[in-house]
């Protein structure tokens, strides 16, 4: 069953939209699980050593392996149904959100104003400049991306997002979706017991979902979430407030924000990079060390780099770049992120990368076994949405 949304801006679906989500979940699990395991087994048995024979050698990348697959029925039959599937996964959420538009965006600015559960704040702007790069496309095929706006204090695209994802994820995210930072805010905290950071920022925070529970994590802290959709950072506020958890969100570009120099004790972002160009990334890094304090840690929960997979790895998490609407994705991944750390000025020799198991599928004994041994970062898991799905992250120190 789909992990319907269980705060006060719940949507009531129909049986019938209910039932078609369920249908999308179970149809996308078996498309990345079972679907892509035979798509795998084509390639091993038979386009491969097709390839050797008339090669003489293996491929030398994943973009030879894309250019090799890509002419078998089973590439073209896993990408059909994967780029439909995606499109299905908006579409049946869409209509029980649009029916509710109005009275979202009421109940959401009651709960921003209110005050009665939690203490925070939430600023967006009518005037504001969405990047070309997220103003431009509909990201992840979803209609309106992070942005568009249709009435006052509209929250839909936040809601299409928070519906749309908990169809998305199959379950793997946990109840609330939060399993990515519920995972790697715990084992951070294990593995560095020392760092007791007071203010923390969310790069790209969306609705929330990747900013809650670093405040879970180190209660005294004041959060802090910013994204460029005004939809989403008033949703993730009301969010927030439904779930009684004190934060702060702001439509802000993580290239150009507002805060003051050495703000921040943390400064991270949740699957957000692989969505802007390179070249914003170091504007991103270079904001990063900017806000942050002496000593302070910027850190991104991502995709594996090419240079940390196998080939067919590298091929199959590209796959999005081509046929997902994230064609920054693979330029991303190609990246060598220790150099743009480096780069922005951050300490020498300070970079660091782990793996977290999923808390939600492995549990807290062994995420906490894996931070203190740090033994987990060869996965071929990495970044997947299947069985054992694992999540990398790296980071830096000012």
């Amino acid at each position: 069953m789909t992990n319907n949304v269980d705060h006060q801006l719940k949507v009531s679906h129909s049986k019938d939209e209910s039932s078609r989500q369920n249908f999308v979940q179970g149809m996308r699990s078996y498309i990345l699980n079972d679907l892509s395991g035979y798509m795998r087994t084509v390639w091993d048995k038979k386009t491969e050593p097709n390839f050797i024979k008339s090669k003489g050698c293996s491929p030398i990348d994943g973009p030879e392996i894309h250019r090799t697959i890509k002419n078998e029925t089973i590439f073209k039959f896993y990408s059909s149904m994967r780029c439909n599937a995606q499109e299905m996964v908006w579409r049946s959420v869409i209509p029980g959100i649009e029916r509710e538009r109005e009275d979202l965006a009421q109940r959401a600015k009651i709960l921003s104003q209110s005050g009665l559960t939690a203490k925070g704040t939430v600023s967006s702007y009518a005037d504001f400049k969405v990047p070309q790069y997220t103003s431009e496309l509909d990201v992840h095929l979803m209609p309106g991306n992070y942005h568009e706006e249709h009435i006052d204090y509209d929250v839909t695209q936040g809601a299409i997002y928070d519906n749309g994802l908990s169809v998305f994820s199959f379950g793997l995210l946990g109840d609330r979706m939060e399993d990515i930072t519920n995972s790697v805010s715990t084992f951070f905290k294990a593995r560095y017991p020392d760092i007791q950071p007071t203010k923390i920022l969310d790069l790209g925070c969306t609705l929330g979902h990747s900013t809650l529970p670093w405040k879970a994590r180190y209660p005294d802290s004041e959060v802090h979430g910013i994204d460029v959709g005004g939809p989403c950072v008033r949703y993730a506020h009301a969010r927030a407030q439904s779930y009684g958890v004190e934060s702060h969100f702001h439509q802000m570009d993580a290239e150009l924000t507002e805060f003051a120099d050495n703000s921040f004790d943390i400064v991270y972002s949740c699957m957000f990079l692989h969505e802007v160009p390179l070249k914003h990334i170091k504007g991103i890094f270079k904001e990063a060390y900017r806000i942050l304090k002496p000593g302070g840690i910027m850190l991104h929960y991502e995709l594996p780099p090419n240079s940390r997979t196998s080939n067919y790895d590298g091929f199959y998490l590209d796959w999005d770049s081509y046929y997902n609407k994230e064609p920054f994705y693979k330029a991303f991944r190609d990246a060598d992120v220790k150099s743009e750390c480096d780069a922005a000025g951050f300490k020498d020799r300070s970079f660091f990368e782990h793996v977290a198991p999923s808390i939600n599928l492995y549990g807290k004994d062994a995420l906490l076994d894996a931070a203190r041994n740090d033994e987990s970062n060869k996965n071929s898991n990495v970044g997947r949405f299947g069985d054992g799905v694992m999540w990398y992250f790296f980071g830096a120190q000012k």
